[in-house]
């Protein structure tokens, strides 16, 4: 007989962050999470979490995943009846924002029940084999002394890459921190930058240019996510490959990027992608455009799919949930390191959830 959903239920968290996620548009301070637990009509339950980035969202995020939930109940616990049956609800509205969010949300609970009913890793669920996945260490904008401090914690863990952000008041200040970084790091592990959609189109012209004899392995975001054309002219007057995707709302908007061109490099967010599902597709897309494919964040449900993705590079390691699971990602001499236990790698401490609730 089908495994059925039995019933949905989210609980809102704000876990704090042992180093705030600094930009040059704001800072994350504390990391407001969503968690989600799926129960099937077998007992099993799957898990997964949804970062907001705002406390302001999480309680409209929750009221819509409650409502879905109400939704599937009945529903075959299989990752493709739930979405096509969630789908079917948002044809009129338009599936984006909190609505890919959610539907996310729900698509990895649905994958890792699958993988935990399984009792199998959901890297073998997908069709691959766990290994080690190389890892980056992903910081923010923390200027030169807290940059150089923390380019010694990345060498001491193993990373053989690391990531700031910049963006700062001038051109000289972001060359300051980005060349002490570097004399930090020496040969032992490189560098990538992410300006977070700071700047105008010239101006990220004029500044990536300026950081082409640096080596640097990438520059993330140098202007607004959704443009496209703006981001393919950077790309086209910059030597170092020029890295997008975080904020694709759906393969679609993907699609659309490449075939603009606007990117060397692309790294979809899994909430944002949409789920575990879409993640598949995103996959096949970068792997047909030739394109090396990281992740963004949710570090634990990506550790397993970086291996079954054709164009994997780099896993961001940016932990904004550990403290709140039973077993956290694993980082070993910079690799990330997949759990033999079932399902995609996130379980709930309890104790914690308790303590951080939102």
């Amino acid at each position: 007989m089908t495994s059925t959903v039995r019933s949905l239920t989210s609980r809102a968290v704000s876990v704090p962050l042992a180093n705030p996620i600094r930009t040059a548009s704001g800072e994350v301070t504390h990391a407001p999470l969503l968690l989600i637990d799926l129960m099937t009509s077998d007992g099993v339950v799957g898990y997964a979490y949804l970062f907001t980035y705002t406390p302001l969202v999480l309680a409209p995020l929750k009221s819509l995943v409650d409502s879905l939930g109400a939704v599937i109940a009945g529903v075959p616990a299989a990752p493709a009846v739930v979405l096509r049956t969630l789908d079917q609800r948002f044809r009129l509205l338009g599936n984006t924002g909190l609505v890919t969010m959610a539907l996310a949300g729900i698509d990895m609970a649905v994958w890792d029940a699958l993988a935990r009913a399984a009792g199998l890793p959901l890297v073998r669920v997908l069709g691959g084999a766990p290994k080690p996945v190389p890892a980056y260490f992903s910081q923010g904008m923390d200027g030169l002394e807290r940059g150089v401090e923390l380019a010694h914690e990345c060498l001491e863990h193993g990373f053989q890459l690391m990531k700031i952000k910049i963006g700062y008041q001038t051109l000289a200040d972001d060359l300051a921190v980005i060349e002490a970084v570097q004399r930090t790091l020496g040969d032992r592990a490189g560098l990538a930058v992410d300006y977070n959609q700071s700047l105008t189109v010239p101006e990220a012209i004029r500044r990536c240019a300026a950081l082409d004899h640096l080596g640097l392995a990438w520059i993330e975001e140098p202007t607004r996510q959704e443009d496209n054309a703006g981001h393919a002219h950077i790309a086209e007057a910059t030597t170092t490959p020029i890295m997008i995707g975080e904020n694709w709302f759906g393969v679609h908007e993907m699609a659309r990027s490449i075939e603009a061109r606007a990117s060397d490099l692309v790294m979809p967010d899994l909430m944002k992608i949409g789920g575990v599902t879409a993640w598949q597709q995103a996959a096949a897309l970068a792997a047909g455009a030739r394109l090396p494919m990281g992740s963004h964040l949710f570090q634990e449900v990506t550790a397993h799919l970086m291996p079954v993705t054709p164009t994997a590079s780099w896993l961001e390691y940016l932990d904004v949930a550990g403290p709140i699971l039973e077993e956290p990602l694993k980082i070993e001499r910079g690799m990330a390191i997949l759990s033999a236990q079932p399902g995609s790698g996130v379980r709930w401490d309890e104790a914690a959830v308790t303590q951080f609730a939102a």
